[in-house]
């Protein structure tokens, strides 16, 4: 009995000894605890809402980035790339009906003028036809034009008028693209997507690409995959148009009980918690406690409203949200919480994790647990 009353004493002391330990906060450790995190809500006088993930939750969070074009860019047809521009480049084939022509020479049928370029207010200058504005007529319209002029100086002239293919209405690509550059409006490459395939296509993954386009005061940011799912989306360009395509930088934290604590930059448009907890190589069975999966964010006050059902919020508030993946629909509210930019995923230590880091703390293992409490016991009674 005396044995066994000397041995529950040092048991008891070496518990009493653990729990001072743990609760002192002295152990190495990588975040607070799950009842650390409970006792800092505002429920408790703290600074953050702690809020248990259900289905009325999810549904009022389920936010994902709202990308689109603006009106003024979706409503605009296609542009007439027959009409020329100032910059274009212009070539003229004249024929005259005499052998000695004024433009083609002695023993020429015709005369050819390469690369007359249409100057900055939309003329050119033509020998014998004088200085004609050709922008804003079509090849054929330019065609009539100077064969009336050189009329008066040659018998029946004909003309033929060819526009360059590098002409003036350009568009400037950028960013993530297998070739950057200023390149034509001509008629293949007339919309966002076939431009985009001139250039060389995207060179990050399709599905976290996102294409911005920049026109006069307007602009808008689409993702990419979208282009291909809704036609409507895939704009007309007009000369001056810029295009930038990037990789999404949307990105959360994971820290805790993790495979791995890390940034992880988002690889889809959308990412739930548990698709997040994977991306870091799940929970670390070693030490996670799968009741306390937090996500930590600033929630927007509209979001912050509906999710607490109050309308006294003002400004954007503190929300830590629970996920219980014990909990008999634990698994499912995880695969739908949508996780956002800027989240911290934060997994809490088991229990029983403090106490073995406790005891090894003070015994360097546990193998060596009754030995240190002959040690302890012996010191308290001498």
């Amino acid at each position: 009995m005396t044995s066994l009353a000397s041995r529950g004493a040092r048991i008891g002391a070496l518990c009493v000894l653990v729990t001072a330990v743990t609760a002192c906060g002295l152990l190495p450790r990588s975040g607070p605890t799950r009842n650390e995190i409970f006792a800092g809500s505002v429920q408790r006088d703290g600074d953050a809402f702690v809020v248990e993930v259900n289905q009325r939750v999810t549904a009022a969070t389920a936010v994902v980035p709202a990308l689109g074009f603006p009106p003024e860019l979706l409503n605009a047809g296609l542009a007439d790339t027959d009409v020329i521009r100032p910059g274009d480049l212009i070539s003229l084939t004249i024929y005259e009906n005499v052998t000695d022509g004024l433009l083609a020479g002695e023993g020429a049928a015709a005369a050819v003028i390469e690369e007359v370029q249409v100057d900055g207010t939309g003329f050119i200058f033509i020998p014998y036809a004088g200085r004609i504005r050709a922008a804003g007529n079509t090849p054929e319209a330019l065609r009539g034009i100077i064969t009336r002029n050189l009329d008066e100086q040659t018998p029946d002239p004909q003309v033929i008028v060819r526009r360059a293919a590098r002409d003036g209405a350009t568009v400037t690509v950028s960013g993530t693209v297998g070739g950057q550059g200023v390149y034509p409006i001509q008629r293949p490459t007339r919309t966002l997507s076939a431009m985009l395939a001139a250039a060389g296509g995207v060179t990050v993954q399709p599905e976290i690409a996102q294409v911005t386009l920049v026109r006069g005061n307007h602009r808008g940011t689409i993702w990419f995959q979208d282009l291909f799912r809704d036609p409507a989306i895939d704009i007309a360009l007009r000369n001056g148009d810029r295009i930038l395509v990037e990789e999404d930088g949307r990105a959360f934290t994971a820290l805790g009980a993790t495979g791995t604590q890390t940034v992880v930059p988002f690889d889809a448009q959308v990412i739930s918690a548990i698709e997040a907890i994977a991306s870091v190589g799940g929970l670390n069975p070693q030490l996670a406690d799968p009741t306390g999966v937090f996500i930590l964010r600033n929630e927007p006050e509209p979001i912050a409203r509906a999710v607490l059902g109050r309308d006294d919020l003002v400004g954007a508030q503190r929300m830590v949200y629970v996920l219980d993946l014990t909990a008999p629909t634990g698994m499912f509210e995880a695969r739908d919480f949508v996780i956002r930019d800027g989240d911290t995923v934060y997994v809490t230590a088991a229990p029983i994790t403090q106490w073995n880091n406790a005891i090894s703390a003070l015994t360097g293992s546990l193998t060596n647990t009754v030995g240190a409490v002959n040690t302890l016991a012996n010191a308290g009674q001498q």
